[in-house]
């Protein structure tokens, strides 16, 4: 068991990395990068549906939520599943992370932090937590008629 919690300590580590290195990258840093990535997911996108993503604004909110998704599911993994902790510590880790993700960019030339960026991080994080939670909950099967009801 200690193996599968250092592995996902680790994963939750190098998402934490990822999450805030982009967050001290200098807005024309980060901006050109959201170009790249924009004219890469475009070729399949307007392929497929005709549309593809003409502002990178609305990448870089999918770029939050995406992000934050997968720490809220490592964390829901790492606190709830391997160290039984509570929803509230997790909760708070989840606020944590968007909160110095966003204090981060006061520092880096050419961004800002917004408010609303803390949401919409939040708001993927709980995202990636409901997903861990609801797989947790499909998997585990449900009680038997008599079997879990005290004798009175």
């Amino acid at each position: 068991m200690e193996r599968k919690k250092k592995l996902w300590l680790t994963l939750t580590a190098l998402t934490l990395l990822l999450i805030w290195g982009n967050s001290l990258l200098s807005g024309t840093v980060s901006g050109s990068i959201s170009e790249w990535v924009r004219a890469v997911l475009n070729i399949p996108l307007t392929e497929v549906s005709g549309i593809g993503l003409d502002d990178d604004a609305v990448l870089r909110k999918i770029a939050h939520v995406s992000e934050f998704a997968l720490l809220g599911a490592e964390l829901t993994v790492v606190l709830r599943v391997l160290w039984h902790r509570a929803r509230s510590l997790l909760l708070l880790c989840g606020m944590s992370g968007a909160l110095l993700d966003e204090t981060l960019q006061l520092f880096s030339p050419g961004r800002a932090a917004m408010v609303k960026d803390v949401w919409i991080d939040l708001g993927g994080f709980c995202l990636g937590a409901a997903l861990v939670w609801l797989v947790r909950r499909k998997g585990k099967k449900p009680p038997q008629k008599g079997r879990d009801i005290p004798a009175g």
